[in-house]
């Protein structure tokens, strides 16, 4: 993978060959405790009874809290550049995917 051994003070970050080509989700279930958030990232197909998880992460609540302010400041500048998101859903409510309750803020 690159390096960027010319670059000092940045962050070098490798990517391993098989996290390379990434992984699709549709669904997201969040859920925390006093101490760590866990985020789960499945794909579910219509119909199906059941969702994959592929991928879980857990971070602490600081983090979760950074990765939320990092995912507001890329969608506002997505918007800038592309135009509103329109997720044809009220206001306070949150839905990933096919299927399954949906979250109310």
């Amino acid at each position: 993978m690159e390096s960027n051994e010319g670059n000092k003070g940045q962050l070098q970050i490798d990517v391993k060959q098989d996290v390379a080509c990434g992984s699709y989700s549709n669904l997201a279930i969040i859920s925390h405790s006093r101490s760590e958030f866990i985020l789960d990232f499945a794909t579910i197909l219509p119909g199906a009874p059941k969702a994959l998880v592929s991928n879980r992460i857990v971070m602490t609540p600081e983090n979760a809290k950074r990765l939320l302010m990092a995912l507001q400041d890329n969608m506002n500048k997505f918007e800038t550049n592309f135009g509103y998101v329109d997720l044809g859903e009220k206001k306070g409510t949150y839905v990933m995917g096919f299927g399954g309750e949906k979250a109310k803020s």
